[in-house]
């Protein structure tokens, strides 16, 4: 990466564009240009981004963009290649971590249902069933014992 900061600022020096007329043209801060002449990677966040800027300030110098961004894969290729897979894993799992640690929004569409509701629900019906059912045995037994004691009064009388 130091090779390619060289590159372009060297280029817009011999040029005889300072950094904040480039900055000014090209629609990127000055901090940004500094940082990218002065190799330090370290202080984005999106490579693609970084990539951009670099294609950018390329087509803006005169230079060949796509042989600059080859340079730029080689380099991170080389040094993403280096980097130990269990560090990779560690990382992975602590950014997993800060996302779930994350505020979740809470709505009745999004809220995790809990598992002893249903549980609920189905003792709830089975005595409704139940109930129902009661009152309709209740309700037949007294129909029939209506019945049956009219008609032996009936029977009585004559």
């Amino acid at each position: 990466m130091d090779e390619i900061g060289s590159t372009l600022k060297s280029t817009r020096e011999s040029s005889g564009v300072s950094i904040e007329e480039a900055s000014k043209d090209v629609n990127i801060k000055v901090e940004i240009l500094q940082n990218i002449e002065d190799g330090k990677i370290g202080c984005f966040k999106d490579i693609y981004v970084l990539k951009d800027y670099i294609k950018n300030y390329a087509k803006y110098l005169g230079l060949d963009p796509d042989k600059l961004i080859d340079e730029f894969n080689d380099y991170m290729f080389e040094y993403t290649s280096k980097i130990p897979v269990k560090e990779i894993e560690q990382l992975i799992k602590e950014k997993e971590k800060e996302e779930n640690k994350e505020e979740k929004v809470i709505s009745p569409y999004t809220m995790d249902v809990k598992k002893h509701r249903g549980k609920i629900y189905i003792l709830l019906y089975l005595i409704g069933i139940i109930l129902i059912f009661l009152i309709v045995l209740w309700s037949l037994n007294k129909l029939t014992i209506n019945t049956t004691s009219s008609s032996e009064i009936s029977y009585v009388e004559e």
